[in-house]
């Protein structure tokens, strides 16, 4: 059928010759022979795409109908040539204006499709992955559509973002390469505690709630030497996003709960009564509440 295909195209004035008086035969004949070529050339596709394919990543089904499409279309406009009796030089010569027309007035669906198409090829998220936009927008992918994806927030709420609006953003993919990601929480210490026995304290802490990952253990890091106190990083790995929000939760609890049992008090009390502190009292020279003459 491909060969007969080709063979309508090369010479279809000798083909419809053949077919003198019988034109909508001759359009049947043809028209069945461009749809089977293109169903043909879908079908190869998808299996030579199939081939290509990871275990742990699919070849997405926007590219497939993409690739799918793209034959049938083909196949049609082939078959409404033959119908009016034009060759494709003849028609490309005179839809140039038509296409330019049309490429203009949806260059940004345009942009959403090719961007879709550039995402299915790179394939950096799929289906069920948890992603963030640009650090702003988090949520399930649900939908990987023609122009749009479609992510499920935490909050039972649905995001709809463009393809390009995604293609031109940083993206992050919560769960790949795997599912468990390290996760961190910041805690200020005061310059009472030394670092060694601070980064014990949180670490145990951090180490405590039934949530997390229990190897790799927790670990400590200073991240920087404040005025009011030393900032540490607690990090810590996360089984998967959808228990982000509970990791952190826990172990903030935990460290509160073994600072509680220390008896230390967070470093920006002071600083705190002071900037509540009525301006009154300090355009009038007096010494604002709590703090030292």
């Amino acid at each position: 059928m491909l060969c007969v295909s080709l063979n309508m195209t090369l010479n279809s004035d000798a083909i419809a010759g053949q077919f003198q008086g019988h034109k909508p035969l001759y359009v049947a004949v043809g028209g069945a022979a461009y749809f089977s070529c293109a169903w043909l050339a879908a079908r190869l596709a998808g299996v030579a795409l199939e081939r290509t394919k990871s275990k742990r990543r699919p070849v997405p089904k926007l590219l497939l109908e993409i690739v799918t499409a793209a034959f049938f279309v083909f196949a049609s406009l082939a078959t409404i040539l033959l119908a009016v009796g034009q060759n494709w030089s003849t028609a490309i010569a005179g839809s140039g204006i038509l296409v330019a027309i049309l490429g203009f007035a949806l260059r940004g669906s345009l942009a959403d499709v090719f961007s879709g198409i550039a995402l299915g090829l790179e394939a950096p998220y799929r289906i069920g992955d948890w992603i963030s936009i640009n650090d702003e927008t988090r949520g399930k992918v649900t939908e990987i559509g023609w122009r749009t994806t479609r992510l499920f927030t935490r909050d039972d709420t649905y995001v709809i973002l463009p393809n390009s609006a995604i293609a031109r953003q940083k993206l992050t993919n919560y769960s790949a390469p795997r599912r468990k990601y390290r996760g961190h929480v910041h805690v200020k210490l005061g310059y009472g505690i030394p670092v060694a026995e601070a980064k014990q304290i949180l670490a145990k802490a951090a180490a405590e709630p039934a949530v997390i990952v229990a190897s790799p253990p927790p670990d400590v890091r200073v991240s920087s030497y404040d005025d009011g106190g030393v900032q540490y990083r607690v990090r810590f790995w996360v089984p998967g996003f959808v228990d982000d929000i509970d990791c952190r939760d826990e172990v903030y609890a935990a460290i509160d709960a073994a600072l509680r049992r220390r008896e230390e008090k967070p470093p920006f009390v002071a600083d705190r009564a002071i900037t509540t502190a009525p301006m009154a009292a300090l355009c009038c020279g007096h010494a604002p509440v709590g703090a030292a003459p």
